[in-house]
């Protein structure tokens, strides 16, 4: 059976609406030559997925404006049915300003505990991939 048997490629609008509904998702960076793939609060703002962290790995790539990749999905195991979307593009700290505060309006919450120093990224999506399984994911006015 072929790799993709099953699954239906997306449309970049596509996946750009099923982004829009996610919450979490995994950024992948590059340690030391190594992958490291770790969780996220994410929001998609414009034509780019942001996110929360605290000093560190994720941080220090998007300061280097190095190439991040973003996956986030959902899957339901009653139905069969679900989606994933990677996102890949060039990564940067969102400074002082209104982008900062829009990031700071779409992701309110973190699973950081308070008092933690935390810094918003904005990861560009420049390439934008993803695929359903199943049947098609309902937008949100449909699921209403």
């Amino acid at each position: 059976m072929p790799f993709d048997e099953g699954l239906t490629r997306l449309s970049r609008d596509e996946c750009l609406r099923l982004l829009a509904t996610a919450t979490v998702g995994r950024v992948g960076v590059s340690v030391d030559a190594l992958p490291a793939i770790v969780p996220v609060t994410i929001a998609l703002m414009d034509e780019a997925v942001v996110f929360r962290t605290v000093p560190g790995t994720k941080l220090a790539a998007a300061t280097e404006g190095s190439v991040l990749a973003i996956e986030a999905d959902e899957y339901d195991s009653l139905a069969g049915d679900g989606w994933s979307v990677l996102v890949r593009g060039i990564a940067s700290e969102l400074g002082r300003g209104e982008a900062l505060a829009r990031a700071r309006r779409l992701i309110p919450d973190s699973w950081v505990g308070p008092g933690t120093h935390e810094h918003y990224v904005h990861v560009a999506c420049d390439l934008v991939t993803g695929r359903r399984l199943g049947h098609p994911v309902p937008s949100r006015e449909e699921r209403s």
